[in-house]
């Protein structure tokens, strides 16, 4: 069956370091995202954008700014996708920092469906408010499960508490992980496909991750673009030089892991216009990636 492709706009920052990918919506709008969606056959339903918001500092709550802005975003995120899959649709979410992850899931979780999360992320994203450092943008994971010390604005954000059990979420291409990150993985069992076996294949590193998604009604597929080589594609927010994917390795492995019979969803984070030498070039490349793996 042809899924409708719901598209959703997040431009927000709010969880973030500092301002840049409350831009990228615009940007790939600008650069043609639409039209380029359409014209390879797929029917595109445009949603529009949620209200933007840029980060700024928040003084008065040091351990979790912009918590009101981030669970904001997050709700309206949640309530667009709740109506596109409801429909029948597959809904692109364009953030936006990985906050906007917590309204995708629980969007995709009212109406009991079971979910699953493949999470591409070079970071996990398991630190809480307390271990942080003030950006919730790396605390979305732990949200989700609803650790100790995770602000309940945002843990309550779906139909139930937690959102998604450990079995429900599997990284894809994590490497940076701190010691308590790596804690919590090994006492909560988390899955893990990581970087170097990405790398090294990143078909058969897709494949078994769709085999894992496989038992889910709704499979939902999580992407910060900063799990690329930065150096390679300079796009993201997080302008580390470490070695991560190539940008061919991602569009090989995401387009084998869209055209599983049951996903959904695909949030894309951490995009920044800022970051780009050439943003026309860049986008480009973006929007013909996209283009070529979200299945028609």
């Amino acid at each position: 069956m042809t899924r409708t492709l719901c598209l959703v706009g997040a431009p927000s920052s709010a969880g973030a370091y500092a301002p840049g990918q409350e831009k990228a919506p615009a940007a790939f709008r600008r650069h043609g995202l639409v039209p380029a969606l359409a014209g390879s056959g797929r029917r595109v339903d445009d949603h529009g954008d949620i209200p933007s918001f840029r980060w700024r500092p928040d003084p008065q709550r040091p351990k979790a700014m912009n918590l009101d802005a981030v669970r904001r975003t997050a709700a309206a995120v949640a309530d667009k996708v709740r109506d596109a899959l409801a429909g029948g649709g597959a809904a692109l979410v364009l953030g936006g920092d990985c906050t906007v992850e917590l309204g995708t899931v629980a969007g995709a979780l009212r109406d009991e469906h079971s979910v699953g999360l493949i999470y591409i992320d070079l970071d996990v994203d398991l630190n809480t408010p307390e271990t942080s450092d003030g950006a919730l943008d790396w605390t979305g994971v732990a949200h989700l499960l609803d650790r100790p010390g995770t602000e309940a604005a945002l843990s309550g954000l779906g139909p139930r508490r937690p959102m998604l059990a450990p079995a429900d979420i599997l990284y894809f291409a994590a490497d940076n992980i701190t010691p308590p990150e790596a804690e919590a993985m090994h006492a909560l069992d988390l899955g893990l496909i990581a970087l170097a076996e990405v790398k090294a294949d990143p078909i058969a590193a897709a494949r078994r991750a769709a085999a894992w998604g496989a038992r889910y009604d709704r499979l939902l597929i999580h992407l910060d673009v900063d799990v690329l080589s930065f150096t390679d594609f300079p796009i993201a927010e997080n302008i580390r030089r470490c070695d991560g994917l190539s940008f061919d390795a991602l569009a090989a492995a995401l387009a084998l892991l869209v055209a599983a019979p049951n996903w959904r969803a695909l949030t894309v984070t951490e995009v920044n216009p800022d970051h780009a030498p050439d943003e026309r070039a860049a986008f480009d490349r973006l929007i013909a990636m996209l283009t070529e793996a979200l299945p028609a």
